[in-house]
């Protein structure tokens, strides 16, 4: 039975928006060249194509059922991730280790008590080279299928020359890297531990993978929830200027002078009393948790359009006394239709430029937010979640460090390729860029 969750709703109408921009500037020669520049450099191609597997492993882990009569909800990058996603050990074990990390207090037949490390159970010792192997002939087709979809779609359907001016030698080599590192880790999942375990068991690098879409929601709807407060606040104050700008900078103002720590604390714990005593609305545990994941990205968004809020004021300000906007203004067009058909197109690039590069503090904002215990519900995978229980895991001895090391791996990766994309996004958008 399909479960439709309020963020994979959310999700599906932001994956509609993507997919509409990007037929949009394959049929627009003035937005296709902008691209072509985002994409220039053998860097940002390579991020751009690990940022699409990122998106990919997130859509797939938002496509949520449910089995006939049972309250557990999975996903469809759970069930791609069988036997890991159900099985578990009893406590932490090392990576690739055969054995508990632990010792287990075992009686012999002489009554003798012994300290041994137990063997665990879900683990096939001895079959490393035949997951490798099977990986990579698994990934080489997969490359080859794919490349053969996208020259398809590219090169016969909108006519795209593969010619030096892309480098696409290095897009189709960092798309064959991330093809053969899904590949040889699903092929090693199926006997190994890759990150090894966690306190109860549960596999730390199925857990780094499952916290991509927290991450990846707490990014994208954040901003989304940012962008229309920050977009009419802005270009009405500096618009329309007199008592709606003064209005609307104290409001701006009031907000940045409060702690935003404090002010999202506070919202998440009101927010948690309003649903602890309207539990009966929701059926599934999935939907409580999913409402809190919901209610987090508003309040980030609610408290985070100020700064993008200011420098949209500024730019209209200079806006509203040029030639097309004075002349718009003589022939008698309103002020909301100005500011909706001259002024928001002008600051395009700069709504663009704040999206990309508000993106990895989003992502990391999540982290330090379930550090400090005001994050996503702890029953939910996350980056967050995964560093605070390593909190406690680093002073034991010997230490505990593969949770820390694979929820650092994964979400580094995701905010450094998020970065070097949004550098290129703003060299081709950004007018005043050198």
């Amino acid at each position: 039975m399909p479960v439709i969750l309020m963020t994979d709703a959310l999700v599906f109408c932001l994956v509609a928006m993507l997919l509409c921009l990007v037929f949009m500037s394959l049929g627009n020669p003035y937005l296709r060249t902008k691209w072509h520049k985002a994409c220039g450099h053998p860097m940002r191609m390579a991020a751009m194509v690990i940022l699409i597997a990122y998106a990919a492993i997130g859509f797939l882990d938002s496509l949520h059922y449910r089995a006939h009569q049972s309250i557990k909800v999975n996903s469809v990058l759970d069930w791609l991730l069988l036997p890991t996603s159900e099985q578990t050990e009893t406590t932490y074990s090392a990576p690739f280790a055969t054995e508990s990390f632990t010792e287990k207090m075992v009686k012999d037949e002489q009554g003798h008590i012994t300290w041994v490390n137990t063997k665990l159970s879900h683990v096939a010792p001895n079959t490393a080279m035949m997951s490798v192997f099977l990986g990579i002939t698994d990934a080489i087709v997969a490359w080859l299928v794919t490349s053969f979809i996208l020259w398809a779609f590219l090169v016969r359907r909108y006519s795209i020359k593969l010619d030096d001016r892309l480098p696409w030698r290095t897009g189709w080599f960092t798309l064959g890297l991330v093809l053969l590192l899904i590949f040889v880790s699903k092929r090693l999942m199926l006997n190994y531990h890759i990150f090894g375990t966690d306190k109860v068991g549960v596999d730390v690098f199925y857990a780094s993978i499952k916290s991509i879409r927290t991450g990846l929601i707490i990014g994208t709807l954040t901003t989304l929830i940012t962008l229309p407060f920050a977009i009419l606040f802005g270009c009405m104050a500096g618009y329309f200027r007199g008592w709606i700008d003064d209005v609307i900078q104290y409001t701006y103002t009031i907000l940045s002078s409060v702690p935003g720590v404090l002010l999202i604390a506070a919202s998440v714990l009101i927010a948690d009393a309003v649903m602890q005593k309207h539990s009966s609305l929701f059926g599934l545990m999935a939907q409580r948790v999913d409402m809190r994941l919901l209610i987090l990205c508003c309040i980030l968004g609610l408290t985070s359009w100020t700064s993008l809020c200011r420098i949209l004021r500024g730019e209209t300000l200079k806006l509203r006394e040029q030639e097309f906007v004075l002349a718009a203004r003589a022939l008698g067009a309103s002020g909301m239709q100005i500011i909706i058909k001259h002024i928001v197109p002008n600051l395009f690039h700069i709504i663009l430029i704040s999206v990309v590069l508000d993106f990895s503090g989003l992502v990391l904002a999540e982290a330090v937010l379930t550090y400090v215990g005001v994050g996503v519900d702890p029953s939910m995978f996350s980056w967050g979640t995964m560093i605070n229980s390593a909190r406690m895991e680093l002073g034991r001895d010997p230490i505990v460090w593969w949770s820390l090391a694979g929820a650092f791996m994964l979400m580094f990766t995701l905010v450094l390729t998020a970065n070097i994309f949004a550098d290129g996004v703003r060299d081709a958008f950004d007018s005043k860029a050198v």
